[in-house]
């Protein structure tokens, strides 16, 4: 690979890491063919962006980029590929549902929402937080729970309600 080559490898890494709101870093090394290619069918249904790339050149990258990366240089090591994904949850879930079968792929580090994650350990976390659909989603149930229950209680009530007033009437 030429030095023009790899500048523009690095500049376009550099655009796609700061166009993205969430990466993780991964090893996938040890895969062979056929599983790699699932994983990467998988990461295609699941619209997340897959890409193995040299350590080298993805230093280089997350340097030109604006955000505080420095803490995933030291997982930067071996094999590394890098799934970037506009759902902060989805490639840990990919990861677990992944692992039900093999050992890999690992997790070494995930940049979401700002935050850096480092560690294997992290996964279970990560698959955890919730997406903003999902946020939205709930916050549209909370919502509607309150009217629901004043709706019930006017339309339940509408029966008590009459049901005295028929009563009193009787009396008299």
């Amino acid at each position: 690979m030429t030095r023009d080559e790899k500048q523009k490898v690095v500049e376009s890494l550099a655009q796609t890491i700061s166009e993205s709101k969430h990466f993780y870093l991964t090893d996938i090394s040890e895969l062979n063919a056929e599983d790699t290619s699932f994983l990467r069918r998988k990461c295609f249904e699941k619209d997340i962006k897959l890409v193995v790339v040299k350590n080298t050149l993805l230093k280089k990258a997350l340097e030109k980029c604006e955000g505080q990366y420095d803490e995933l240089y030291d997982v930067i090591k071996n094999s590394t590929s890098v799934m970037f994904t506009e759902t902060g949850n989805a490639p840990a879930k990919l990861i677990k549902e992944f692992r039900k079968k093999l050992d890999k792929p690992l997790l070494k580090a995930a940049y979401v929402e700002e935050s850096i994650y480092i560690g294997d350990d992290q996964l279970e976390m990560l698959s955890s937080i919730k997406s903003k659909e999902e946020l939205i989603g709930d916050i549209i149930t909370l919502l509607q729970s309150p009217a629901k229950n004043v709706l019930s209680a006017l339309q339940s009530g509408g029966v008590t309600l009459a049901g005295i007033i028929k009563t009193l009437s009787e009396k008299e």
